[in-house]
């Protein structure tokens, strides 16, 4: 997904569940903060990093997509 990139939500979400996999961590807020460091350059995160940061949260804590 790393050469699509757009200024969404939605893309931001595909490029955070990659990296989620990725990057090993047990700490999920550190994890997070890792991974929108590691998606500095995506559009959403340039334009909206609360957003950006709100949007991880929502999927980590209310959809606990990976827990």
């Amino acid at each position: 997904m790393k050469d699509k990139t757009y200024n969404n939500a939605d893309s931001f979400a595909i490029s955070f569940d990659e990296e989620w996999q990725k990057v090993d961590c047990d700490d999920k807020t550190k994890k997070i903060d890792m991974i929108i460091e590691i998606l500095s350059d995506h559009p959403f995160v340039i334009s909206n990093p609360e957003n950006a940061r709100n949007i991880a949260k929502f999927r980590i804590y209310s959809l606990k997509k990976f827990f």
